[in-house]
Formats: structure tokens, C-alpha cells, sequence
């Protein structure tokens, strides 16, 4: 049976807490009437939202020569990058895996991709409509057909499959801009050799 609806903002933080004590996906879905999917898309959302929050507390200091420290301003101005912290910081996260250089775009394409899951999920609901108004035999019009409603659940894919692509592909974007991040430290290594 498919479940398709629009959670408020207190069922999608009652889904976090109780994943945390170890609910399963299924049993949220049942109980939110909602799909598996959907419940997996609240904790992924929930858990990037803490990712992106997180509050910077610790401070690394270290003690570099004369020549090491023009070559990383050198290296910072030629990235664009206006301070010492800011590139260093940018340094650790690409040592764990975050490095995103381009934030603007991540947050367009984001935005895109949540577009994406709205109509995706919002189509769903008009072909369950229409398969509920076939069941009850309302459907007697043209547009309530099987060969209709087959053509509103293919576009409900489509669009949820294109936006599940959207993120495919950012995420081999940053992993793309990991791995320059990477040859760049390496490169930057070298050089203070």
C-alpha cells in the first residue's frame, strides 16, 4: 500500500527521536503513514542539518617557518581564500571528507532536488486519488483510466528518480573536489619540502 503525505514539523522531529531510541523505518512509516522512504529522507535531512550546524570549538595552532608560512598565503591567495583559519579549516575538512568548495551551488542544487521531491510526491498523491476514485467507481471519465493512472505513477518516479540523481550527482562533485583538495595538500606538501 502506498502511503504518500506531507509531515509537519513536529512528526518529522518526533521521527528523529524515536529512530535515535531505535524505532525501525518500517514501523515509523506505518505509524506516520508515510512511506520508508519518506521516513529515510527526514533522518538524511535531519542528519545533514546537523552536520551543517555544527559549531567550530576546538583551536589548532602550529609552529611553521618564515618560508612555510609566505608559500600558505601564497597558496590561500591563490585559491581565493581570504585567512589563514578559513584555509586551514578547509585543509581539516577535506582530510574528513566535507570539502565542499562551492556552497553556493550546494545549496541551489539542494534546493532544486527538494523542489523536485515536492512535486514527485505531490503527482503521487493525484495518481492514488485516482486509483482510490477507479476503486469506488468514480473513474468512469477519460482521465481516470489504468493507462492514465500508469502515466501519473511513471511521472512520479520520473521526477523522484531525477531527484534522487540530483543528488547522486553532488555527491560525485564533492567527492571530485575531495580528491583535488587531496592532490593539492599533496602538492603543497612538496613544495614546503
Amino acid at each position: 500500500m502506498s502511503r504518500t503525505k506531507r509531515l509537519t514539523e513536529t512528526e518529522k522531529m518526533q521521527i528523529v527521536r524515536e529512530a535515535a531510541e531505535g524505532v525501525s523505518t518500517s514501523e515509523l512509516a506505518e505509524r506516520f503513514e508515510v512511506t520508508s522512504r519518506a521516513v529515510r529522507y527526514v533522518l538524511k535531512a535531519d542528519a545533514e542539518r546537523q552536520a551543517d550546524a555544527a559549531i567550530p570549538v576546538s583551536a589548532v595552532s602550529v609552529k611553521v617557518t618564515a618560508a612555510e608560512l609566505a608559500a600558505l598565503d601564497a597558496v590561500l591567495a591563490t585559491a581565493g581564500i581570504e585567512s589563514r583559519a578559513e584555509g586551514l579549516r578547509r585543509l581539516i575538512q577535506a582530510a574528513g571528507g566535507v570539502f565542499v568548495p562551492d556552497v553556493q551551488m550546494a545549496v541551489e542544487m539542494a534546493r532544486y532536488r527538494a523542489s523536485l521531491h515536492e512535486v514527485g510526491n505531490g503527482v503521487a498523491q493525484i495518481a492514488k486519488q485516482m486509483a482510490q476514485a477507479n476503486r469506488q467507481g468514480q473513474g468512469a471519465g477519460p482521465e481516470f483510466t489504468e493507462l492514465r493512472l500508469a502515466q501519473m505513477r511513471g511521472l512520479a518516479r520520473f521526477i523522484l528518480d531525477s531527484a534522487d540523481e540530483i543528488d547522486l550527482l553532488l555527491r560525485r562533485r564533492r567527492d571530485g573536489m575531495q580528491l583535488q583538495a587531496t592532490a593539492a595538500l599533496r602538492e603543497f606538501a612538496h613544495a614546503a619540502e
